[in-house]
């Protein structure tokens, strides 16, 4: 059989094996529009069919786990909330309780629910992106502006509390940087309620669409069996009937008091309609969790969000293991400390790594025509893959 490649650059060549027949190699990046950051596809095609997939990843690498191993315990926090640039409030938030549960700290309860909300705010963000980003990769336009604005009202708040737009280096070991302002409650209840009333457009404009739903029903179907196999998580997961997020599972911060407000939203259909459809699911009861938690932040009184730390902040030696349910998926963190101010080692585990292996069995037997509604689903980041 003869494979011809076809690509951009010196990397196009023509491979020859013993049979007569040809397939086209066709590469999909790494600077292909389509993409959610440098990742590149490997596609096998027999006519418009899709044979083979194989996701090439590494453009992006930073080495930001042994950039880990040179940094102190405040100054991870700055790298680790960079690698899933939508989700940098739950970035931080991981490292910081993996530290915590290694020192043995207790956070004021004002910061807990402070970076509950705040996690669940910084949930939105993410899926605001990916509700406006996806139906643009399919051909509608409308949808981003629309996502866009909903952002902006809460990067107004997050923005006014933190200093940052998107990193917001809020977090520290022990709490937070400091309280949020006078009046800012209010003002988060105000962008709440207008970011929720923004979400029927979503519902209207984009599952009422006919033209999306053919796009995407039925399309990319992700079992749940391969969801296990990869390691799956986040919404991709619970799109294909697998019923697990750890707020509700195995609850840190104060999702152990949300458990009347958290839905943990799933379909079993697994396409890409199904993903979609967790996704604004998911969305709107975030919206619901922060109501929650501005409504308990209204009855605490005043106290301190931070913990006061020695000058140099050192882990007793041993290791701990800790994992959040961030916007993509699970999130985990191996910290191995030897009694010194650095980690030892600090694996990180990041959900896009684990959910983008899936297209080697979501793209075969496929149309490359579909290949881009089945990419856009996966909502991944490629900086949390390349980490």
């Amino acid at each position: 059989m003869r494979e011809t490649t076809v690509g951009i650059g010196a990397g196009a060549q023509e491979l020859t094996s013993e049979l007569g027949t040809s397939d086209m190699v066709l590469n999909i990046g790494p600077q292909h529009p389509s993409t959610h950051g440098v990742l590149r596809l490997k596609l096998v095609l027999d006519g418009e069919r899709i044979v083979a997939a194989e996701p090439v990843i590494g453009y992006m690498h930073r080495g930001a786990e042994k950039l880990f191993e040179a940094r102190d315990y405040r100054q991870i926090i700055m790298l680790a909330n960079r690698h899933d640039w939508l989700s940098a409030f739950a970035n931080e938030l991981g490292v910081a309780l993996a530290v915590e549960r290694m020192l043995g700290m207790e956070v004021p309860e004002r910061a807990v629910w402070i970076r509950t909300m705040l996690a669940e705010l910084n949930r939105v963000l993410n899926h605001l992106m990916f509700l406006g980003s996806y139906p643009l990769e399919l051909g509608g336009i409308t949808p981003v502006f629309h996502a866009f604005h909903s952002r902006e009202e809460l990067q107004h708040v997050l923005e006014e509390a933190s200093g940052g737009r998107m990193h917001y280096m809020f977090n520290r070991v022990g709490g937070l940087k400091e309280d949020v302002p006078a009046g800012w409650l209010g003002r988060v209840r105000a962008a709440v309620s207008a970011v929720r009333s923004q979400l029927p457009v979503f519902e209207d404009l984009v599952l009422g669409n006919e033209i999306f739903r053919g796009r995407t029903a039925g399309v990319g179907v992700l079992s749940a069996e391969h969801v296990h196999a990869y390691g799956v998580s986040g919404p991709i997961a619970r799109a294909s009937g697998v019923d697990f997020d750890l707020r509700r599972d195995e609850p840190y911060l104060a999702y152990g008091e949300l458990r009347d407000v958290l839905t943990v939203v799933t379909r079993e259909e697994g396409d890409c309609l199904a993903r979609f459809e967790c996704l604004l699911e998911q969305t709107a009861n975030s919206l619901d969790l922060a109501d929650a938690c501005l409504d308990r932040l209204a009855e605490l009184p005043a106290g301190p969000v931070n913990l006061r730390l020695p000058k140099v902040l050192k882990a007793p030696e041993g290791e701990t293991y800790a994992w959040t349910e961030n916007p993509l998926g699970i999130n985990g963190y191996y910290l191995v400390s030897r009694g010194d101010k650095t980690p030892y080692r600090l694996k990180l585990r990041s959900a896009s790594y684990n959910n983008i292996q899936a297209l080697t069995e979501l793209l075969p037997g496929t149309l490359v025509a579909d290949m881009v509604a089945i990419l856009g689903s996966m909502f991944f980041v490629v900086g949390d893959i390349d980490k």
